[in-house]
């Protein structure tokens, strides 16, 4: 069984930066694309971000690609968010998924298993 654990999540003013975390676990995992999802109260759940098992490859939603970042750390089975240039439309639930079908299907909004997501709330 995979788990998915995030951290990082927190208040932080418009402008700031913050990493978000998410811990893999489990024998699935090895095979499996990792990505960032997002949602906000009162709106749908939103792709952010995607990175390949091996980290060779990266997807990103193109509205915050140039302020929100994704890597991994495959030693760690760490996959991380950051975020820079944090603006109040950034505050929602961060979401860790996988996906053993790979970022395609994840980049669709669809994952295997998914984290229980960490807050980000941003200051105006």
């Amino acid at each position: 069984q995979v788990q998915l654990v995030e951290s990082g999540g927190g208040l932080v003013q418009a402008g700031g930066s913050l990493r978000l975390s998410c811990a893999a676990s489990g024998r699935a995992f090895s095979n499996s694309a990792l990505g960032w999802f997002r949602q906000a109260p009162g709106k749908a759940r939103e792709f952010v971000a995607a990175i390949s098992r091996s980290g060779g490859s990266t997807y990103q939603l193109d509205a915050v690609k140039c302020r929100l970042t994704i890597s991994s750390d495959n030693a760690k089975n760490t996959v991380y968010l950051q975020m820079n240039s944090l603006e109040p439309e950034d505050a929602a639930g961060y979401y860790c998924a996988g996906s053993r079908s790979g970022t395609w299907d994840l980049r669709r909004g669809l994952g295997d298993y998914w984290g229980q997501g960490t807050q980000v709330t941003v200051s105006s």
